[in-house]
């Protein structure tokens, strides 16, 4: 299952998902991974929380950054959220179509029974149809 949250840089779609990353923790039986671009949000994040500096990775495409996605998952059985902020950047998809790696992460996601919960810098109108549905806020 994928999950959205859109809008331009700097409209605050970080807290969004900050706050629903915290919230999911109370109800969570599983374990749950935020990544992100950097460690500066380490203290705003319930210590359940792990979060992945992706930049600290030798990631350089979609494809690695979903081979990545996997390494995580096949190490942890009990992995229910994946939390990824700054979607665009640390998937290496700036100015790109995330179209095909979101179908990887849909197909992960169903096949491993494990939510991604998605920030994305782009307006609603420009986030691909197919996965208009999937988007939860529009900033």
């Amino acid at each position: 299952m994928v999950e959205m949250i859109v809008g331009k840089k700097g409209k605050g779609k970080t807290k969004v998902l900050l706050d629903k990353v915290n919230g999911a923790v109370k109800d969570a039986n599983g374990s749950i991974v935020y990544l992100d671009k950097s460690t500066k949000h380490m203290y705003e994040l319930n210590n359940k929380v792990r979060l992945i500096d992706v930049s600290g990775f030798p990631v350089k495409n979609a494809d690695e950054f979903v081979g990545f996605i996997c390494g995580i998952l096949s190490q942890d059985h009990d992995l229910e959220q994946v939390y990824l902020d700054s979607f665009l950047t640390t998937a290496k998809l700036e100015g790109k179509d995330a179209t095909e790696t979101l179908d990887q992460l849909s197909a992960i996601g169903e096949t491993f029974k494990v939510s991604f919960i998605i920030s994305m810098s782009l307006d609603k109108e420009e986030v691909p149809e197919a996965y208009q549905d999937k988007i939860i806020c529009a900033l």
